[in-house]
């Protein structure tokens, strides 16, 4: 019976380890913006980005399917070139009242071939001009409490380093639904007012 205990055992930290391989692998292999980090105060870093294009789909639910199902099928040829385009991570939330969307961010060899034409019904190109964000990472699946809280947290950082922001935030989210909660990755940005630098 020891035996098998302990066989079970191996075999569940064998599984556990084949899974985070998949995860990270899996993460190596999808293109994420290349951003400069200016400053690091534990789980909030302050980057710069460059100038970000993006296609964007409507939310007028909760739901996320149907925004992420719309971009989804631009990138995977109904668009007005045909053309696959590569899955890029994070998915950006804006969740502006009354203009709440959802965007995928367009990878550079496709910005600089040419972005193809969105064809499908509210699906539109779009951009992030070049800009310095407030980036904190946090926990836990989508929902309004977790944005709420993480919002909340990013805001008293930047009050405390007498830091402004302007515009909504951006929520982004690296991983896949079928990721554990604790391995996934959600950050929340503020575009920031002034220019700190470096220290």
């Amino acid at each position: 019976m020891k035996v098998f205990r302990w066989f079970l055992v191996i075999v569940l930290i064998g599984l556990g380890l084949a899974f985070y391989w998949f995860i990270s692998n899996s993460r190596a292999r999808t293109q994420t913006p290349e951003y400069v980090v200016i400053r690091k105060d534990g789980p909030v870093e302050i980057r710069d980005y460059p100038d970000l294009r993006l296609v964007t789909a409507p939310m007028q639910t909760k739901d996320m399917n149907r925004p992420f199902g719309m971009l989804f099928r631009y990138i995977t040829g109904n668009n007005g070139d045909s053309t696959k385009i590569a899955m890029t991570t994070p998915v950006l939330i804006d969740n502006t009242p009354g203009e709440k969307t959802m965007s995928f961010i367009l990878p550079e060899e496709t910005v600089q071939t040419g972005v193809p034409t969105p064809t499908g019904d509210g699906v539109r190109l779009n951009h992030i001009p070049a800009a310095r964000f407030a980036a904190l990472r946090f926990e836990g699946s989508r929902s309004s409490e977790t944005e709420t809280k993480a919002l909340e947290t990013l805001r008293g950082w930047l009050a405390d380093q007498k830091l402004a922001s302007q515009g909504e935030p951006l929520f982004a989210y690296y991983d896949p639904p079928w990721t554990p909660v604790p391995m996934r990755r959600n950050e929340v940005f503020l575009r920031l007012k002034a220019l700190p630098e470096k220290p």
